[in-house]
């Protein structure tokens, strides 16, 4: 059904096919999941090699609160604003998790005039995505429990198992189970856990590969565990890759659908920020830029983790070279974050707009604008902003869509002219050691005095060096609440240490997850969840969903 939402707006859905035809899609190709969501194939990627890219620009953001900042709203709200001005746009962005969804922070398809259609498809079962990265990744969890049984015959070590089961839940309880204690017939008793599915390596993968041959040899390369002298077991050790990539077959094709005002989107692919790559797949970002002229597309939480991870990771894989970036900043977060202080709220956007400049980009800051701001602070921001030589907006994005976006886009538009001449830069050769890459992030990008790592930590880096991983890139799991490792120090903190606890390998994937603080890959539910206040009515119309 179309969403019920653009409807009551007078913007109903346009036909799928109608979107895929203004990207110059041929119609009869695309593969339709009903009449206003369709997969794209990989190959039309692969057809359009030799052509040039469009613009790629990057949304990020100071520090949030904990309901968010509304950066998937700004990206949507930009996007929509370059088609008003009539540039051939799009966008690409996550697909939203059920954790969260069914938790406390609601869907990710936006919100107000800037939301991406049909919202209550994406948030909940979309195509299938989600569950197949979910099977790919317990099936290969199947087989290696399934190996213990019959023998062992790679010496796998049940204590140095790494790999956890997935489901696409809050859900505490399973952090941390042991599995196979009834009897001999069901299994071999060992320790084990599950995150959620946005924290698989399976997830990372799919977000990574470039093509149907890339994420079959990453899936190769996933480590399982380690053997009782100490040697790693990779995936195709116990057959299982095959079987992955089959389950995979369809969720590698990025899915196509549309805002509430008919501009073109990819939704395809979810990992978290604070724990992952927080980043769509590069398949979808790199199509995209081959079909439209513009191409809006975020990053999970702030510049010291999606951000961050979008140019170490991301743009060092895939090859991509954003134009200009955005950061979502709010009167509600400088508050939030201590005021109109150089400490406090000012000083976290301040950081964030050195570390955008670090990254190699001048930024545009977007003020998203909420009914109850006064207009003498966004004069503030703005006249901050401008102290440091960045262009800042009001932008009304939630309110009036793309009308109310117009200036941000022009902002934009300006800031892509600036930055022609300048280059991405990495925060960090691959071949600095493991310990350097993370201090480097901690002090630049964290504002920290310096790193710690405890004893586990030690260990792993020792490990990883001994099987030859060090030159891999890191993905820090870290609060997303905090500058700093610690989700109490608000604003723009000083004087902190960071503490490494952990050091996670994700092979297949390309990069080590550094766990930080009081990190979790299995969120819980608050006492209240969201999922209690949603119910199906008698004529089956869904109410509660936020």
């Amino acid at each position: 059904m179309p969403d019920k939402n653009a409807v009551l707006k007078g913007l109903p859905p346009r036909r799928i096919s109608e979107v895929a035809a203004e990207l110059g899609l041929d119609t009869e190709r695309i593969l339709p999941h009903g009449h206003y969501i369709a997969k794209i194939p990989i190959a039309e990627l692969e057809a359009r090699q030799r052509q040039p890219d469009g613009h790629l620009i990057l949304v990020t953001a100071m520090t949030p609160t904990p309901q968010g900042e509304g950066k998937t709203t700004a990206t949507i709200g930009l996007a929509d604003a370059l088609r008003r001005l009539g540039k051939k746009s799009m966008f690409c962005v996550r697909e939203p998790s059920l954790g969260p969804y069914f938790g406390i922070k609601g869907g990710g398809t936006g919100g107000g005039r800037a939301q991406v259609v049909p919202a209550e498809d994406i948030n909940l079962h979309f195509v299938g995505d989600m569950y197949a990265v979910e099977k790919a990744n317990n099936l290969l969890c199947a087989m290696v429990d399934n190996h213990l049984q019959h023998g062992n015959e790679l010496g796998l070590d049940p204590r140095r198992i790494v790999l956890r089961r997935v489901i696409d839940l809050n859900e505490r309880s399973l952090r941390d189970i042991i599995i196979g204690l009834g009897g001999p017939l069901h299994g071999v008793p060992r320790r084990d856990g599950f995150n959620i599915t946005p924290a698989s390596e399976v997830m990372a993968i799919l977000c990574l590969a470039r093509d149907f041959g890339d994420l079959g040899r990453r899936m190769t390369k996933m480590v399982v565990g380690f053997t009782y002298k100490g040697e790693p077991v990779r995936a195709d050790a116990v057959q299982a890759v095959g079987a992955m990539q089959v389950l995979l077959r369809d969720a590698i094709h990025p899915n196509l659908v549309q805002s509430l005002e008919g501009t073109p989107a990819f939704v395809h692919g979810g990992p978290f920020a604070n724990i992952a790559q927080g980043t769509n797949t590069s398949v979808a970002t790199r199509l995209a830029l081959k079909l439209a002229d513009f191409v809006v597309t975020e990053a999970g939480f702030a510049t010291d983790l999606g951000a961050e991870k979008f140019i170490d990771i991301k743009c060092r894989t895939a090859g991509l070279k954003p134009s200009t970036a955005v950061i979502v900043a709010t009167i509600k977060a400088i508050k939030y974050h201590g005021g109109f202080t150089e400490t406090g709220g000012l000083g976290n956007l301040a950081q964030h707009i050195e570390n955008v400049r670090r990254f190699g980009l001048n930024p545009v800051v977007c003020l998203s604008h909420f009914p109850d701001d006064n207009p003498q602070d966004h004069a503030r921001v703005i006249k901050f902003c401008s102290r440091h030589d960045v262009e800042a907006v009001v932008s009304k994005h939630f309110d009036q869509g793309s009308a109310g976006t117009t200036g941000l886009a022009e902002a934009v538009l300006r800031s892509i002219q600036k930055n022609k001449r300048k280059s991405i830069r990495f925060m960090y050769p691959l071949e600095a050691p493991v310990g350097k890459k993370i201090e480097t992030l901690a002090t630049q990008l964290y504002g920290a005095d310096g790193v710690d790592f405890d004893r586990a930590a030690q260990s792993g880096i020792e490990l990883l060096n001994k099987h030859g991983f060090g030159k891999l890139p890191v993905c820090v799991a870290k609060t997303a609440m905090s500058l700093s490792d610690d989700p109490g120090l608000r604003g723009r903190p000083r004087g902190f240490r960071v503490k490494v606890n952990e050091l996670r390998l994700s092979a297949g994937a390309g990069f080590i997850v550094v766990v930080c603080g009081n990190i979790v890959t299995m969120p819980g539910l608050p006492k209240v969840p969201a999922a209690a206040h949603i119910k199906v009515l008698p004529g089956g119309r869904v109410t509660g969903l936020t």
